[in-house]
């Protein structure tokens, strides 16, 4: 209990906000930096398409407010490619990550170039890559839960397992961070007592991936759903995970244990074993 006071006594709240003048995903990738600090809790704010002086106004106003309310300047990770706007929103009291000052800028002095800097620029440079990740997070929305099974040839990974395992946010974790299209299918009591994964599965077995999951956190998860629920209630909860891993044990599915693991650490497993896929 005392350990507990102490690390609540040490917790401080600080916002970061995540400033961008396009959709803000490059922002978003250095806001990772945030959790290197767990003694700190960030309330998050963000704000793409940032590219005019009324949006930068809006910007400087959120950060006054917010420097207001916590009693501590804010965290401010911005990627704004024009130096005007860049320059009018750091006349603001708060600690800037900027993409360009801390990155672009000295390699262009290194390699003697003027590095390009429009707004959105990422994505006119990477524009293929951008197109192919919306591509892959409209593929994956469109394939959740097993809502088609229209269209599975296209897919890069296909995860299975039983209902509320974590499939749905390792899917899209993997649509937006890597541009895979991942679909996920749920193994439900039909399958069990086919004994067999579905016939639709059969053909695409070198992609599927498999996630399995304790049964006291499988109770937990089923139960904020459905409390009391034969579907939520242990002893249904372990017969489903014994024979999901049963299913995938006899097909040769890779499988792992999402219950102690982030959509990261999935995600990154996924792909090592199925990176010829990738």
């Amino acid at each position: 209990m005392v350990k507990q006071m102490d690390d609540e006594s040490m917790m401080q709240n600080r916002t970061a906000f995540f400033i961008s003048d396009g959709t803000g995903i490059t922002a978003g990738a250095l806001g990772k930096l945030l959790e290197h600090f767990p003694n700190t809790h960030f309330t998050q704010v963000r704000l793409p398409f940032t590219n005019t002086p009324e949006s930068i106004k809006l910007a400087q106003e959120a950060i006054l407010h917010a420097t207001e309310k916590d009693g501590a300047r804010p965290v401010v990770i911005m990627t704004l490619g024009d130096i005007n706007l860049r320059h009018t929103l750091k006349q603001c009291d708060a600690y800037f990550i900027d993409l360009f000052n801390t990155f672009i800028d000295p390699l262009g002095l290194e390699l003697n170039q003027s590095p390009l800097t429009g707004a959105g620029i990422a994505h006119s440079v990477m524009g293929s890559s951008y197109n192919e990740r919306m591509e892959a997070i409209n593929f994956t929305l469109n394939h959740d839960d097993g809502m088609t099974n229209s269209g599975l040839e296209a897919a890069q990974v296909i995860l299975i397992g039983v209902s509320r395992c974590g499939k749905t946010p390792t899917s899209v974790y993997l649509a937006v961070q890597f541009g895979i299209k991942a679909a996920n299918y749920p193994l439900i009591p039909e399958d069990f007592e086919r004994g067999v994964l579905p016939a639709v599965l059969h053909k695409h077995l070198d992609k599927v991936f498999g996630l399995t999951i304790k049964l006291e956190r499988l109770h937990a998860v089923r139960s904020e759903r459905r409390a009391g629920s034969l579907y939520a209630s242990l002893d249904n909860c372990r017969k489903e995970i014994a024979a999901a891993e049963n299913l995938m044990r006899d097909a040769g599915i890779p499988w792992v244990d999402s219950t102690s693991r982030s959509v990261e650490e999935l995600s990154a497993i996924i792909l090592e074993k199925t990176r010829h896929h990738s």
